[in-house]
């Protein structure tokens, strides 16, 4: 996850200042435990063209019970993760959700939950408030017949959007979550002056990964262009934001090459603070580390299956009914953990010459191998050319290398379908 806000306040706060503070020691945390994003439930009531987990509105077999979940928290608690996503399929579905929420929140954990939003009334608006979730998470995929489209229901968007309100007046934290392909990128400035409409003060941009029904369309996924071209609109977004004192936050998620790119970005539109801050922000770039699968975020299925994060249920690392989480993560027996833990991870391809390697830890490992069958190969969805990367060496054998970003087809997003 890259947090645009916090590098943004960081330079408005030098801008102000005068100076930038040192970032922590690369790899340093605060708590030893990654972040769990938790699938405690399969079952949807929608079935979204982009769907990582393929679910349906039906009941699974062989979930784990509420005393499994209970056991495996507290073995989270003392493996000291520091926060907890709820998630699904749509969590609200899971009979015992507000139980395993009441405990969560005793034991202290940061706990998020991320619903589609569609089954969000007053009673159970109410019901979440009463929670205390620290965030609640809602997904647009664009406006109403966009969304509609995705979610393969009309009436969709505005349940969803009916349910950011009703949250909203309720005093409970909710952002808008949006994934950006080919078939919705037109959409996205138009979601950005939604969410300051609605007085929402987080955005979540995720990149499509090739994963579930995302890796059945990642022929549709956006140009690189177009990826461009929405993070710069990000970017400035999160800037003035940050220079102007507003309560927004914005973070984007499965594509590290957004980390670079912000280095690019302030040096074609803002050349000044460039000039002055390039040094002291690229060090909280590499201390931030980038992709953090398999360190500091971790996915544990609605079976109990572990995996290095949402996007890897094709690999189980080990199940929670056989093994603590604890001892599952701990362990880098499997040669994927393994890799993924290392510093410098085993890359390929562009990736291994790649002088930013220091700044997203080698990407996306697992759109490397949905594509590839290789983890280590180089990440297609590096939107980055040749230059921006400093690559002056021939990629290592392995893996064939990217054309060259100019030779490849840009497309503004304003001229997507």
């Amino acid at each position: 996850m890259f947090r645009i806000s916090h590098f943004m306040q960081l330079l408005a706060a030098a801008e102000s200042d005068g100076a930038m503070p040192a970032p922590r020691a690369a790899g340093s945390k605060a708590s030893p435990g990654p972040v769990v994003i938790w699938n405690l439930i399969r079952r949807c009531n929608l079935t979204c063209k982009h769907c990582y987990a393929l679910s349906a509105d039906h009941d699974y077999a062989g979930e784990l019970s509420s005393a499994e979940v209970g056991a495996v928290m507290d073995d989270l608690h003392a493996f000291k993760v520091p926060v907890l996503i709820l998630s699904g399929g749509e969590p609200l579905l899971r009979p015992d959700l507000f139980q395993i929420a009441a405990r969560a929140k005793a034991m202290r954990f940061y706990v998020g939950l991320s619903t589609n939003g569609t089954l969000i009334d007053a009673p159970m608006a109410d019901r979440i408030a009463q929670a205390n979730f620290d965030y609640v998470g809602i997904s647009l995929d664009g406006l109403r017949d966009t969304h509609d489209r995705f979610r393969r229901l009309p009436g969709a968007f505005d349940r969803s959007l009916a349910a950011v309100r009703l949250l909203r007046t309720r005093g409970v934290k909710v952002g808008l979550r949006f994934t950006m392909t080919a078939m919705n990128a037109h959409d996205l400035p138009a979601l950005l002056q939604l969410m300051r409409d609605e007085q929402v003060n987080k955005f979540y941009f995720s990149h499509l990964n090739y994963a579930g029904r995302g890796n059945i369309h990642r022929a549709k996924d956006a140009q690189f262009a177009a990826t461009r071209d929405a993070l710069d609109l990000l970017f400035e977004r999160a800037w003035r934001a940050a220079r102007d004192g507003l309560d927004e936050e914005y973070v984007t998620g499965n594509n590290d090459a957004d980390g670079p790119y912000l280095l690019h970005w302030l040096q074609r539109f803002h050349p000044e603070q460039h000039a002055r801050w390039h040094e002291p922000l690229r060090r909280h770039l590499v201390a931030w580390g980038g992709n953090s699968s398999g360190v500091n975020v971790a996915n544990i299925d609605n079976l109990g299956h572990v995996h290095p994060d949402t996007m890897w249920w094709h690999h189980s690392l080990g199940s929670v009914r056989e093994r603590p989480f604890s001892a599952i993560w701990a362990d880098t027996r499997d040669p994927l953990m393994a890799g993924l833990k290392s510093r410098p991870r085993p890359v390929k391809g562009r990736c291994a010459g790649c002088a930013q390697l220091d700044i997203c830890g080698g990407n996306t490992r697992v759109r490397a191998q949905q594509t590839t069958g290789d983890p280590w190969a180089e990440d297609p969805g590096c939107f980055l050319d040749d230059n921006e990367i400093g690559l002056t060496t021939p990629p290592l054998p392995g893996c064939a290398p990217l054309a060259s970003f100019a030779a490849r087809r840009r497309i503004p997003i304003e001229a997507l379908p």
